[in-house]
C-alpha cells in the first residue's frame, strides 16, 4: 500500500481534530453508510479517508466490480469502526457468471429495464439468485468474513424475485451472526416534511412494504428510517440537504451517501460524478460534523443499537 502524501496526511489529520464532536457520546446513534465501494479508485479512497477518521459508520460493496478483489484488503483495517456490507448489483454493470436471460449482451440491464422484467414476471429468478451468491462468495473471499449487512446497488434488492434471493441467503446463515437488512422505508410524513426528492423517496418506501413485511417472521435486523435520497443534480446543495435528513427521531435510522473523489474511472463507470465531490467535501468539512452535533446525533455500527 502506497505511502499517503504530507499534504494528504495534513488533510487527514485536519479532518480528524475536526472530528471530535461526530464521536462524541450522550447523542443518539445514527448508521451514516457510504454506498459504492469498489465502483471506481476515487470512489474508494474517499470513502476510506472518511471512515478512517470517523466520518461514516458503514459502507457497502460492489463485489461484482473488477476493482473489488484489489481495493477489498484495505477495508480490513476498518473492521473495528464500520459495518462493511454487501451491495448487491444487478444493473448497467457485467455479472460475475452467464446471465443468458438477464444480461443476453453480457451487460446486466438498466434500472428502469430490470424493474419493468421484475413486475411483469419476466425475471429468471434462478439466474438472479446464483448472480447474488456469486457477489456474496466474492465478497467474503476477498474481505475474509461475510458480510456485517445487504442492501442493493439503486435499491434492486426491494425488487420482487430479487428481493426473495436476498432473503434465502440470510436465513441460511446462524441467527446470531446474520447479516442486517437494509430497508428504504421513511413514514411518508416525514418524506413530505423534509421535501427532497419526494417522489422518489416516496417510492422506495411503497417498494420496502413487502420487505418489511417479510423480515418480520425471519429473525432478522434492519434500519427502521431511511434517509439521503436525492436527485444527485450536479449543482445541488449537499450541505443545505443534509440537516434535513437529520430532522425526525428513530430507534434504528440509517442515511445513505455516496461521497466520492472524481477520476476518469469513475466517468466511464458511472452517471453520478459531481455529486459524488460535493458529497465528500461537506463530510470532511467542520459543518458537517457541526450539524451532527446540533441535532443530537452522533455515528454508530447497527450493533450500538442494542446497547442505546
Amino acid at each position: 500500500m502506497r505511502t499517503p502524501s504530507k499534504g494528504r496526511q495534513s488533510e487527514d489529520r485536519a479532518l480528524c481534530a475536526a472530528n471530535l464532536t461526530v464521536l462524541g457520546d450522550g447523542a443518539a446513534p445514527l448508521i451514516l453508510c457510504a454506498d459504492d465501494f469498489g465502483l471506481a479508485p476515487g470512489v474508494d479512497e474517499a470513502i476510506i479517508r472518511l471512515a478512517e477518521c470517523g466520518r461514516l459508520s458503514a459502507t457497502s460493496c460492489m463485489a461484482g466490480m473488477p476493482g473489488w478483489q484489489k481495493a477489498a484488503p484495505r477495508l480490513r483495517l476498518l473492521g473495528d469502526r464500520c459495518d462493511i456490507g454487501l451491495h448487491v448489483t444487478l444493473t448497467d454493470h457485467r455479472p460475475l457468471g452467464s446471465m443468458p436471460e438477464t444480461a443476453s449482451a453480457g451487460t446486466l440491464p438498466t434500472l428502469g429495464r430490470l424493474f419493468a422484467m421484475a413486475f411483469t414476471g419476466r425475471l429468471d429468478r434462478r439466474e438472479v439468485e446464483a448472480e447474488v451468491r456469486r457477489q456474496w462468495d466474492a465478497f467474503t473471499q476477498a474481505h475474509g468474513r461475510a458480510p456485517d449487512f445487504v442492501d442493493g446497488h439503486q435499491h434492486v434488492h426491494l425488487l420482487p424475485g430479487i428481493r426473495e434471493a436476498v432473503l434465502r441467503l440470510l436465513t441460511e446463515c446462524p441467527e446470531g451472526i446474520r447479516p442486517w437488512l437494509r430497508v428504504c422505508w421513511e413514514p411518508p410524513s416525514r418524506v413530505l416534511a423534509r421535501r427532497i426528492a419526494t417522489s422518489k423517496a416516496m417510492l422506495l418506501a411503497a417498494l420496502s412494504l413487502p420487505l418489511r413485511r417479510a423480515v418480520r417472521g425471519l429473525k432478522l435486523a434492519t434500519n427502521d428510517s431511511f434517509r439521503g435520497i436525492h436527485a444527485f443534480a450536479p449543482d445541488g446543495d449537499y450541505a443545505t440537504m443534509f440537516p434535513r435528513f437529520l430532522q425526525g427521531r428513530a430507534r434504528r435510522p440509517l442515511i445513505m451517501c455516496h461521497p466520492g473523489l472524481v477520476d476518469e474511472a469513475l466517468r466511464a463507470a458511472d452517471s453520478v460524478v459531481e455529486p459524488r465531490a460535493g458529497e465528500f467535501a461537506y463530510l470532511a468539512s467542520d459543518r458537517f460534523s457541526d450539524d451532527l452535533a446540533a441535532a443530537g446525533w452522533r455515528l454508530a455500527r447497527f450493533r450500538d443499537f442494542a446497547a442505546a
